[in-house]
């Protein structure tokens, strides 16, 4: 096993495109992650994180996964790229309703490009009202203790840094989306994420010498994940095939068609952007109570936090809202009707037209819901489990989704670079199943 992914690692650097591809990725990351240690000017970073990780509790542990603790510790880029989500959660769904959008999305890559530059100025609309908030958040914190020289220059540093900091991820998302490997906001949380892992490592084996966990708890957690990681692995993977049949056509003296094929409908097309989408509409307000200290909106705080009804109500719904709408965005049943009537293709017992687009939005419908359970029940369920137990770390089912979808699909970019140069990808038979395959 081990001589074969050194070879298939060799393999990678063979191809001039692939390499350059993916030493970008790994540099670009490597950037972000410095970044994340930068201190944003005019704050005691110390004292400061101490204090919003025990007071911001729960919530502020689970954001801070998403940034690589770039929140806690207020970096240049402690808003992280969840600006740039909300954003463009909230492009897509007003491509939905204003026509206008609609139509730009529908001019292919030039209608995209406008729909790309009016997200982005969304997106340092949306930092400029969190990185106020925090600003002014921060002076009126414990009596501003944690500001060396409050005042507007303070105020203004603080707004000008964190939108920033906003704007050159969002930057950085998009060079490894266009010259690197795997999609470049993905990877930016999915280094967050496994950026915190070494430390939750650590922090539970001193939480075992102390005696605060025992190895029959910690057996169990490590169960829990395998079997976690199993599910998401099956089920990203798993296809309903729609069987298409197309009719002979005679050309001239060429005969066209007559063939047996399917259309793979994935149980999750939607992948992890739902529980991504969730987690960024959620941290929105929760990200600017953590800097203000007024009892009802810490009070809100708290009932938006990892094991709280509120919490565990609002991220299943998003994230079942988030599975079907990014679903119906990706997948028209009407197009690919259209699309199979116009290459004399139909499903057998189906009639072409309607009653085919129908029969398509029975199934997708059906199968979206599944997945949609399934994306609920792996992001909700380890973190109740680990909420209950009173373990002191985040890292949890949405975590798990986040970092195993993004590296398979990333994975599966790679081999597909490899194969079509002929050389062997991860998998001696069949392909490495990436959200887009």
């Amino acid at each position: 096993m081990f001589g074969r992914l050194g070879s298939v690692v060799q393999n990678i650097f063979k191809i001039p495109e692939l390499r350059s591809r993916i030493l970008f990725t790994l540099g670009v990351l490597t950037i972000y992650r410095l970044a994340a240690h930068i201190p944003t000017p005019g704050i005691n970073g110390d004292a400061l994180s101490g204090f919003l990780l025990e007071r911001g509790g729960a919530i502020m542990g689970f954001l801070d996964i998403f940034s690589g603790g770039a929140l806690s510790r207020v970096t240049i880029v402690a808003l992280g790229i969840m600006p740039y989500i909300s954003a463009s959660i909230i492009m897509q769904l007003m491509t939905v309703v204003v026509p206008t959008l609609a139509a730009l999305s529908k001019e292919g890559e030039a209608g995209r490009r406008v729909i790309t530059q009016y997200t982005r100025y969304l997106t340092v609309a949306i930092a400029l009202v969190q990185a106020t908030g925090i600003a002014f958040g921060l002076e009126g914190m414990e009596g501003g203790q944690f500001v060396l020289d409050p005042g507007w220059s303070f105020r203004a540093m603080t707004i000008i840094t964190l939108v920033g900091g906003t704007a050159f991820l969002m930057w950085l998302g998009e060079q490894v989306t266009e010259r690197g490997i795997g999609n470049g906001i993905s990877l930016i949380i999915f280094s967050g994420i496994v950026a915190g892992m070494p430390a939750g490592i650590v922090n539970t084996y001193q939480l075992y010498e102390t005696g605060q966990l025992n190895i029959v708890l910690i057996g169990g957690l490590l169960v829990m994940m395998a079997v976690v990681i199993a599910a998401i692995v099956f089920l990203e993977s798993g296809r309903r095939k729609l069987s298409v049949q197309y009719a002979r056509r005679v050309v001239g003296n060429r005969v066209y068609g007559g063939q047996n094929t399917h259309i793979p409908l994935k149980i999750n097309t939607a992948g992890v952007i739902p529980p991504i989408f969730a987690s960024s509409l959620i941290a929105f307000p929760a990200t600017i109570a953590g800097f203000i200290t007024i009892p009802w909106v810490q009070e809100i705080a708290t009932m938006l936090g990892p094991g709280q009804f509120v919490y565990t109500a609002l991220y299943v719904t998003l994230i079942v809202f988030f599975a079907f709408f990014y679903t119906a965005v990706v997948l028209n049943p009407q197009d690919i009707a259209d699309n199979m009537k116009k290459s004399g293709g139909f499903i057998p017992g189906i009639r072409p037209g309607s009653k085919t687009t129908e029969y398509i939005y029975y199934v997708l419908t059906r199968i979206t819901f599944a997945g949609a359970v399934y994306l609920a029940i792996v992001c909700v369920i380890p973190e109740i489990l680990i909420n209950k137990a009173n373990l002191p770390f985040y890292f949890g089912g949405t975590s798990l989704l986040i970092v195993v979808g993004v590296g398979l699909d990333t994975a599966q970019q790679i081999e597909t670079h490899m194969i079509q140069r002929n050389y062997e990808g991860f998998l001696k038979k069949g392909r490495v199943r990436g959200r887009h395959s």
